[in-house]
């Protein structure tokens, strides 16, 4: 089985490299999938061979293991995920960077070869550090002992941080140092009608917010919404990005690989998604300048957000292309071009995440009714709104698409960076034949998940069970629902201030008097 250079070089552990009393030590860890080792063939330091006699392989649980102890009778467990130490009797290295090359035989992959660069670091001076444990990090003791830390550190005391009503280790894998919970205020608004091919039904909407007037001013809107036949909702894009960028000699030579990378997709998808169950390479979009060459790689990736998917996914496929192209003078797996948690242009002109729309015609007597606005104001603020918005650069010309969506991302555990680019937003409105008001938000690079992440957290998970979310088949529906709130937040907020009654609802809701 063959394994791109480039993937292969993920099984080492990079800053294991240490000297030890018996020797130097580095780290693997298998990053593919379960293997057993049956055979090592080679060790090298700095170029220089270490005879195997001299070489011990140490097991997390504490066992040791000579070389000619592992064969292909006895071989050496290596399931998915397992960290393996190799110690060899070896002079004690030097601060800086050293050459790292290790051969061992591996079922299925056949024999696999690392050549790596690790470095040693001077020794620091003791420094302040938060405490730790190796352990199990995540256990009451270690928790006591930062929050201990903490009230000395800074001479505060922690009477609600470290008050919570889950297990700590839930969020292994969500969050390091780990010593207790942020508590935002949340919210219910609605419920809210939403007419989607994924989302169908009403639903009560979950708002993590400190700013006051929102929750109320997202009700508002939806009561609105709901009084002309509710939202109708539409995902009609969905992928997640990784940009590679490839450097060549000159322009010419980054042409012509742009072409043999056309004519080799099918090869570079299959590298790429072997790597995952879940992500599947759409296309390749190539864009060149100078004598370079960027690849965005599109992918989806099912229910989960999916950004360390396809991270490790077009890892993979470039690779397989650094394998099997010659010429390449430099590669770097992230261009800045996929704007990873940045808004962009090109984001809101060929997605990232899901794109979907919310839209709804909202009758004249229920504005005039409800928020004391004709249909014609509205219309018409929105025209001079689009030349601000233009003026200005920004990259939603409607009002507050973030406030919803920052609040539904931290109530429903999505990555909260992400509203860097999920908040990009196009709005239009028009009056209809009847007079009424047509009014629409699409959401070009909306970012949602309900697998993995921060989905499984307590209260999130809750949260999500709430819309009917959680978990695997229910993200499109997520995302319906997210845009549907939006412009619930549009049509209320777009009504105040053309009534003249903005400042006015804040002093009642948002003010602490």
């Amino acid at each position: 089985m063959h394994i791109p250079t480039m993937l292969l070089r993920q099984i080492y552990t990079f800053g294991s490299l240490a000297n030890s009393p018996a020797g130097v030590r580095f780290s693997v860890k298998n990053r593919l999938s379960d293997a057993e080792i049956t055979g090592l063939r080679t060790v090298r330091i700095d170029e220089e061979n270490v005879p195997l006699e001299q070489v011990r392989v140490l097991v997390t649980d504490g066992e040791a293991y000579a070389p000619t102890e592992i064969s292909h009778a006895k071989p050496l467990p290596f399931p998915l995920r397992r960290a393996l130490t190799l110690e060899a009797d070896h002079q004690a290295l030097g601060p800086g960077k050293h050459e790292i090359e290790l051969a061992f035989d591996c079922t299925p992959f056949g024999t696999l070869r690392l050549h790596v660069n690790d470095a040693i670091a001077e020794i620091a001076p003791d420094r302040v550090r938060i405490p730790r444990d190796r352990r199990d990090d995540y256990a009451p003791e270690a928790i006591a002992r930062r929050h201990a830390f903490a009230e000395s550190f800074t001479g505060t005391v922690l009477n609600h941080v470290k008050r919570y009503s889950f297990d700590p280790h839930v969020v292994i894998g969500n969050c390091e140092h780990f010593a207790g919970v942020a508590q935002v205020p949340l919210g219910l608004a609605g419920p809210l009608k939403v007419d989607g091919e994924h989302a169908q039904g009403e639903f009560l909407i979950p708002l993590a917010t400190s700013e006051g007037t929102l929750v109320a001013s997202y009700n508002r809107g939806m009561q609105v919404l709901n009084a002309c036949g509710g939202v109708r909702c539409t995902v009609v894009g969905d992928n997640m990005q990784r940009a590679p960028v490839f450097v060549f000699a000159d322009a010419r030579k980054g042409r012509d690989f742009a072409a043999w990378v056309a004519e080799h997709t099918a090869e570079i998808r299959a590298a790429a998604e072997s790597t995952s169950r879940v992500a599947r390479l759409d296309y390749i979009d190539t864009f060149l300048a100078s004598k370079f060459v960027y690849l965005r790689f599109n992918f989806t990736t099912g229910d989960a957000a999916g950004q360390n998917m396809v991270t490790r996914a077009t890892l993979a496929g470039c690779g397989w292309i650094l394998d099997n192209y010659a010429g390449v003078e430099r590669f770097y797996l992230e261009s800045n071009f996929a704007t990873d948690k940045k808004a962009s242009h090109i984001n809101t002109l060929k997605s990232r995440g899901k794109r979907v729309t919310a839209e709804a015609v909202i009758k004249r007597t229920v504005l005039t009714q409800r928020l004391r606005v004709e249909p014609e104001a509205l219309a018409h603020h929105y025209a001079v709104a689009n030349v601000g918005a233009f003026m200005a650069g920004a990259n939603n010309n409607g009002l507050h698409a973030a406030n919803a969506i920052t609040a539904m991302f931290i109530a429903c555990g999505q990555d909260v960076a992400n509203v860097a680019e999920s908040c990009a937003g196009i709005v239009f409105a028009e009056l209809t034949p009847d007079a009424d008001l047509y009014l629409s938000i699409t959401l070009p690079s909306l970012i949602v998940a309900t697998h993995g992440g921060g989905t499984g957290l307590a209260t999130q998970r809750e949260c999500l069970e709430l819309l009917g979310c959680f978990g695997r088949g229910g993200v499109r529906k997520l995302a319906e629902i997210v845009a549907g709130v939006v412009l619930a937040g549009e049509v209320s907020l777009a009504a105040a201030i053309s009534a003249s009654e903005w400042v006015s609802s804040h002093e009642r809701y948002g003010r602490h008097r």
